[in-house]
């Protein structure tokens, strides 16, 4: 199977001064890569480079082989979606009118909805079981399900990559869960590829297909969550004391497999 996204040589910083060096990531349709690491480590540094939030210091990214930095803002906005952590605060919108804004990439300049464009938006709702919610204020609605909301204005894109930056902050557990079992099920049923960073290890460990871990100024271990989770190693990785990190977090009860 061919890589969806990948990044050759990349150098991720700020001011032209790099931070971490030779990024070399690969993302495939139907799979789910995430980053773990410290916190401060670089993830979401490389997570904004990759979107083009933040400005390369060298290398490439690539979707379907071709570089992202040639390809038109509209064209990339209809192949990417972004769900990234910064809390979004919209005035007066409703729900249905959040989602909506994901059709802009194919609405035009007026942002006018078709009829076809509200029913994407009524689908990608429902993909997320937030029907309910269409015609509620935005701002009155809980952490947990704003995020369903602005996952589903990444879904209403019909994006083929959606890209997120620790989508389960300022989370209770039950809606972490709900958020990447809905996340899990749009990768099978949709074909998507996703690439996220996460900061908790026990939910990473369960939803993620690879699991690539930044630590200092590079990517120091990738492979199947099977390879990552021994303790000695997360305990390097976190620096952490030998025998300090359980891999059995009591939490982990409570997380299905998804």
């Amino acid at each position: 199977m061919s890589e969806f996204l990948k990044t050759e040589n990349l150098s991720v910083g700020y001011d032209g001064r790099a931070l971490i060096r030779d990024v070399c990531l690969r993302v495939q349709r139907g799979k789910i890569v995430t980053l773990i690491g410290p916190n401060g480590s670089g993830k979401s540094t490389i997570l904004k480079t990759i979107v083009g939030q933040l400005s390369k210091v060298s290398g490439t990214v690539f979707l379907e082989d071709k570089d992202m930095a040639q390809m038109r803002q509209n064209e990339t906005a209809r192949r990417m979606a972004i769900l990234m952590t910064q809390r979004v605060h919209p005035e007066l919108m409703t729900c249905f009118d959040v989602v909506s804004t994901g059709r802009y990439p194919y609405t035009g300049a007026l942002g006018l909805l078709s009829r076809e464009d509200k029913s994407i938006v009524l689908e990608a709702m429902a993909l997320v079981n937030s029907e309910d919610l269409a015609d509620r204020p935005f701002d009155a609605i809980s952490d947990g399900q704003r995020q369903r909301i602005l996952l589903a204005r990444a879904l209403c894109q019909q994006p083929e990559i959606i890209v997120l930056d620790e989508p389960t902050s300022y989370l209770d557990i039950r809606y972490k869960l709900e958020l990447l079992t809905i996340l899990k099920t749009m990768v099978r049923e949709k074909n998507l590829a996703v690439l996220m960073s996460l900061h908790e290890l026990e939910l990473a460990e369960r939803v993620s297909d690879t699991v690539v871990c930044v630590s200092g100024d590079r990517i120091d271990r990738m492979g199947s969550p099977k390879e990552i989770f021994s303790s000695d190693y997360i305990a390097k990785l976190y620096h952490m004391e030998p025998g300090k990190y359980d891999p059995c977090f009591d939490t982990l009860e409570y997380v299905p497999k998804v």
